[in-house]
């Protein structure tokens, strides 16, 4: 099952739809609970019972951590004298209570997507000195979206425990902000205060909403069938088996792989965002026109926003704000200067985010590589940033100017694109060697005359349609990214133009879109994750 099944989005979400209207408003909350556990038990069988484990966790957690504050609050206005000492006592009290939280949440995702990882290199290691010991090494499988909601989860925890949010009561409310259907798949990660009062305030479904939860969910499929499955047919042939194509084929399945990922999660996001309309429940952004970026620290404010927002705020901070951290660079200020003294902690930290990052999309070497790439590229670009500022002061180079915002960002696709190779590749050794034959063997006229690129699953009408919708795509990005809202301004439309624009976008999918006999559909990537 996924949001693209026709029964899912053509069948399960009308009836909802339907049923949601009818029943009283303070039903309707209790509605999307058991309709969300309804999905979760379908996909997931029995593995359900570890959402609720992670439900029950933070709900009781969250309240434990609540009472400390309160408890501690009351002794401070009885002894304001020993507020010091009061604050440092309930704070241990409440770190031990915060730990056993993230233990019971992160335990279960370890035992789900890294036991197996973890065994398996134990062995390696224990075989290397010679120990007659072996781990047993059993792959299990997961509750789907666990990694999602297991960040969500820990949020949860974090928030009350920093007091930006107070521990909720209602048990309902917790669990509907963990298991709320469109998001369980795939995301967004939300934080409780981005979407609680939503879930619970039962709102009715409104035309408005609808209608403009329906144009959401199209441009997803039209993203999805027009453009990802069709990508599909190439980037599986090329990466399963690179040795037998030219550096070029090599490059285009790169190249393809990068824009299926986009298109096929970026999709996605525009179905879980649009059904969330139709219940008048606002669900964070995931994508901001990421391909538009100057750099690849801006790309991940860019893309997969929420996953970057959560490790910025859960990990980066709390690491490079920490006691230690900042003796720490206290002493690389005495020994290495103002400019790079500051750089170590932050590096210290990048670094803890991104092989983190890395381990959360899997359990496997190129996850973990992919992860040092992106670290390796954002710290040479905070080192040599304020250098190449001031050589293109020096030399009169207007960076604001378009035509070195559009080098920059090619730049940037361009180192995108190696990321995502490694990223795909079924083993770092095979990233290596795809990345060698780009560049060694990279004969792209002798490739185009051979007619190599149609003989990867892809025919001359399958490249025209995918780069007429990419072109679609291209201009409704950049539209965007001038601060158009596309559908507010189609909604403004008279009634003839606004639905031409719809039927258009229905028949194009329905036309053009790569399903039935023959084409193999994406699985849903991030789900996987």
């Amino acid at each position: 099952m996924s949001y693209f099944d026709p029964i899912y989005i053509f069948f399960a979400v009308p009836i909802l739809l339907i049923i949601y209207n009818l029943v009283p408003k303070k039903v309707r909350p209790i509605l999307l609970l058991l309709f969300s556990f309804g999905l979760f038990i379908f996909i997931s069988k029995w593995l359900t019972l570890f959402l609720i484990l992670s439900i029950v966790s933070i709900y009781f957690i969250g309240i434990f951590l609540d009472k400390l504050n309160k408890k501690r609050d009351l002794l401070i206005q009885d002894n304001p004298d020993n507020k010091k000492e009061i604050k440092e006592k309930y704070k241990k009290y409440k770190k031990l209570v915060l730990i056993l939280g993230i233990l019971i949440n992160v335990s279960f995702l370890f035992f789900f997507k890294y036991l197996n990882f973890f065994a398996t290199n134990t062995n390696l290691l224990l075989n290397l000195f010679k120990i007659n010991y072996q781990l047993k090494v059993a792959k299990y499988i997961a509750p789907i979206g666990i990694s999602f909601y297991t960040l969500e989860a820990l949020s949860y925890i974090l928030d009350v425990y920093n007091e930006k949010i107070e521990a909720d009561k209602n048990i309902i409310r917790v669990s509907l902000y963990l298991s709320f259907f469109p998001q369980i798949m795939e995301g967004p990660i939300a934080r409780y205060s981005d979407t609680a009062s939503d879930l619970y305030a039962g709102n009715k479904v409104t035309y408005n909403n609808f209608c403009s939860g329906y144009q959401r969910i199209l441009y997803g499929f039209f993203k999805k069938l027009l453009i990802a499955d069709r990508l599909n047919f190439l980037v599986s042939t090329v990466f399963d088996n690179y040795a037998s194509y030219s550096g070029a084929t090599a490059a285009l399945s790169v190249i393809g792989y990068t824009i299926m990922l986009y298109m096929e999660f970026s999709g996605t996001m525009d179905i879980v965002i649009g059904t969330g309309e139709f219940f008048g429940i606002k669900i964070p952004e995931n994508f901001r026109q990421p391909f538009f970026a100057k750099n690849i620290s801006e790309f991940w404010t860019r893309w997969h926003i929420s996953l970057g927002l959560w490790f910025k705020d859960y990990i980066f901070y709390p690491v490079s704000l920490s006691k230690s951290m900042k003796k720490l660079t206290l002493k690389a200020r005495n020994l290495m200067g103002n400019r790079f003294g500051p750089l170590v902690s932050g590096a210290i930290a990048l670094f803890a985010v991104w092989f983190l990052n890395g381990l959360w999309h899997g359990a496997g070497y190129t996850f973990l590589f992919y992860g040092m790439y992106q670290f390796i590229l954002i710290l040479l670009g905070n080192i040599f940033e304020p250098t190449i500022n001031n050589i293109c002061k020096k030399i009169k180079i207007n960076r604001q100017n378009k035509i070195y915002r559009v080098f920059q960002s090619i730049k940037m696709t361009f180192f995108v694109f190696i990321g995502e190779l490694f990223f795909r590749a079924t083993s770092v050794k095979a990233g290596f060697g795809m990345l060698k034959k780009i560049f060694t063997n990279f004969h792209l006229i002798s490739t185009f005359k051979s007619g190599e690129f149609l003989k990867i699953g892809l025919d001359g009408k399958d490249y025209v349609v995918i780069f007429i919708a990419l072109i679609v795509v291209f201009i409704i990005s950049l539209l965007k990214e001038k601060n158009h809202n596309i559908r507010e301004e189609i909604n403004q439309k008279n009634i003839c133009i606004k639905w031409i624009i719809y039927y258009l976008l229905i028949l194009s999918i329905i036309i053009f879109g790569a399903y039935g006999f023959g084409y193999l559909p994406v699985d849903p990537i991030y789900a996987d994750f």
